[in-house]
């Protein structure tokens, strides 16, 4: 079952459960795809033909997002704002795939960097878009980053 059907099935059955909170964190996730769908039919895509890494690179900035939402509600002292946002991150990890632990991400980054023949630090946009084409939605890039530059150097 491919990454969008995984996504109506939860959303049918949120609504047959009544989960309010499941049931609005699937819809933003199906009117995101939905959207990016737009996008590609009219011109700024392939299509229209959305494949399981597109829609992971959708999830995961939607993620995003709400972590650094999460963080400004924290920070602002609104705490029952950041649970809500934390809870759907938790709804949307769900349907991503599973996170490479510290030692797979500097494995995989030592042979993305052996493949290219990365040498120095202005191989390192390439490097990274690599790893973002292969891991989206595995690895914590703002880290990985980081071990690509300490290896680089």
């Amino acid at each position: 079952m491919d990454l969008k059907t995984k996504i109506q099935s939860a959303t049918k059955d949120a609504m047959k459960a009544r989960d309010q909170l499941r049931l609005s964190t699937l819809r933003l996730i199906s009117a995101a795809i939905k959207d990016r769908e737009i996008a590609a039919r009219t011109g700024e895509g392939e299509g229209g033909v959305m494949s399981d890494a597109d829609l992971v690179a959708i999830l995961s900035k939607m993620v995003k997002q709400r972590q650094e939402s999460a963080r400004s509600y924290e920070e602002g002292g609104r705490l029952e704002l950041a649970e809500k946002e934390n809870a759907e991150i938790a709804v949307i990890e769900e349907f991503l795939p599973r996170r490479m632990s510290e030692e797979e991400a500097r494995a995989a980054v030592d042979g993305v960097i052996a493949e290219l023949n990365a040498e120095s630090v202005r191989d390192m946009g390439r490097v990274m878009g690599e790893l973002k084409t292969r891991y989206a939605g595995q690895m914590d890039f703002g880290a990985v980053g980081q071990m690509v530059k300490q290896k680089l150097l």
